[in-house]
């Protein structure tokens, strides 16, 4: 008997161990649910996990909304892309125990259950939705507030229903603040001036009460304008800019000449302000916008600075090169990391408010976040408590 060749040997040791490797991979695949041999069926929910009756797999695909289905063994089987981003679902499981025990009682006793739910956004999906909206910042999470609904299917399958209504509440939040934030600011000066005429109707005027009447309303009516201001400017941040020749804007010199604007305030509470960076670096803008951005970044760091602190103002170019960046630095009280998920918001003001801050309304961060969507740029915040703050405004170069 002859010997087989050399190559034939080795090309028959590798057919056998590739088929020995397929084999492996289909006995694995068939254990977890992965693979499925056309016309086998099992026992296991795994093996039965996306075998959905062709009229509910197509209601699904056509309904509105976030749905979730799950099988006799608690696996997600079909998923909306949104349930992983609301933090009902990871792994391919029900992560949010009062889902999963609503699946267990709908499919022990039928039904259907309705209740609210608040979840938290995972850390990846909160970064992922700050770059599409080009605005950054160091946060861990963010509330959900969602309306479930869980109902089964048939024997083996169980269905959850999520409406995300995020946006409503915050919405209904945002007005709600905006009403007593504006009815406060209406108040102060109304009462005032009603407590100053009550003293000149009265005939007995005493110069120092009538003295001390008139300085309230003086402090009450800057608030109602510094309001008023803001929300002016808020308005204008919001105003699409179309990059032209006609609006090209040399950034230091525009942040300089804020800076200086800002210095006697800087020097009345005892804070420094320095400025420095790249003279060669040009932006689109209108209506003043990059300067109520910084006005805001600055103002705020100096409320926050201590007597005798610096804030330091920079103006560099990006890593990427096609990017100008604004670095407003304090070494003041800084932002604990839950207040960090709030402060672009319009109207929120943290617990954390001393003498120079009290009087302001929560619109200076959402004017600068609001400036940087415009601009299609970013803003990012580093803070911690007693380390201070360092605000990066990022706007795309003069095109």
């Amino acid at each position: 008997m002859t010997l087989m060749s050399i190559p034939v040997a080795v090309a028959l040791v590798a057919a056998a161990v590739l088929f020995v490797a397929i084999v492996v991979a289909l006995v694995l695949g068939m254990a977890t649910g992965r693979v499925r041999i056309a016309g086998f069926r099992g026992h296991s929910s795994a093996d039965e996990g996306d075998d959905l009756p062709d009229e509910t797999a197509t209601l699904l695909s056509m309904m509105p909304g976030v749905s979730i289905v799950v099988d006799a063994n608690d696996e997600v089987v079909r998923s909306s892309p949104d349930a992983y981003r609301l933090g009902v679902v990871a792994d391919d499981a029900i992560v949010d125990q009062t889902v999963l025990d609503a699946v267990h009682e709908a499919r022990r006793s039928g039904g259907k259950r309705l209740f609210d739910l608040t979840t938290t956004t995972p850390q990846r999906y909160v970064a992922e939705a700050n770059r599409a909206e080009h605005v950054e910042s160091r946060t861990s999470s963010r509330p959900n507030w969602l309306k479930v609904t869980v109902g089964r299917i048939d024997d083996r399958f169980v269905i959850v229903l999520v409406n995300d209504v995020s946006d409503a509440i915050r919405f209904a939040q945002v007005r709600d603040a905006f009403i007593i934030n504006v009815s406060e600011q209406l108040l102060g000066p109304t009462e005032a001036l009603g407590k100053l005429a009550d003293e000149l109707e009265k005939g007995e005027l005493d110069a120092q009460q009538i003295a001390r009447d008139a300085r309230q309303v003086r402090s009450s009516c800057d608030k109602l304008n510094h309001m008023v201001s803001d929300l002016l400017l808020l308005i204008r941040a919001q105003e699409p800019i179309t990059p032209s020749s006609a609006n090209r804007l040399p950034l230091l010199d525009q942040v300089r000449e804020t800076v200086e604007r800002l210095r006697p305030q800087a020097d009345r509470f005892g804070v420094g302000l320095t400025v420095s960076g790249d003279a060669d670096l040009v932006v689109n803008d209108e209506g003043g916008q990059i300067d109520s951005a910084v006005t805001k970044l600055i103002e705020n760091a100096i409320g926050y600075s201590p007597e005798g602190g610096v804030v330091g103002v920079s103006v560099t170019r990006s890593k990427g090169g096609d990017s100008a960046v604004i670095r407003v630095i304090d070494h003041g009280a800084g932002i604990d990391k839950k207040a960090q998920s709030r402060i672009f918001e319009r109207f929120y003001r943290g617990a954390d408010q001393n003498a120079r801050t009290a009087d302001g309304v929560g619109l200076g961060l959402a004017i600068a976040k609001h400036v940087a969507l415009t601009h299609h740029g970013d803003i990012t915040v580093w803070s911690a408590p007693g380390q201070g703050s360092t605000f990066s405004l990022t706007l795309p170069l003069a095109q």
